[in-house]
C-alpha cells in the first residue's frame, strides 16, 4: 500500500503562513490540516481536502504530495 505526505509545513514556511491560515485559504476546518500536518505518513486521505490545500497555494497536487512508498 502507498503511504504520502503533505508538504503543508514547507509550502506554509515558504509564504510566511500559519496553519490556520492555510485552513481558512483553502476553506477547511483547522483540525483537518492540522490532522494532516501531524500524520506523518497517510495510506488514504481526502482528495478534495488535497485540491482545496493545493489551490490555496497556488500549486499542481503533484507539488503537495510526497510519495514515501508505492
Amino acid at each position: 500500500m502507498g503511504l504520502i505526505r503533505l508538504r503543508i509545513l514547507e509550502l506554509a514556511e515558504e509564504r510566511g503562513w500559519t496553519q490556520k491560515e492555510v485552513a481558512v485559504r483553502a476553506g477547511l476546518p483547522y483540525s483537518t490540516v492540522k490532522n494532516y500536518v501531524q500524520r506523518g505518513a497517510m495510506s488514504t486521505t481526502d482528495y478534495t481536502a488535497i485540491l482545496k490545500i493545493a489551490r490555496a497555494f497556488d500549486v499542481a497536487i503533484e507539488d503537495l504530495v510526497e510519495v514515501l512508498e508505492e
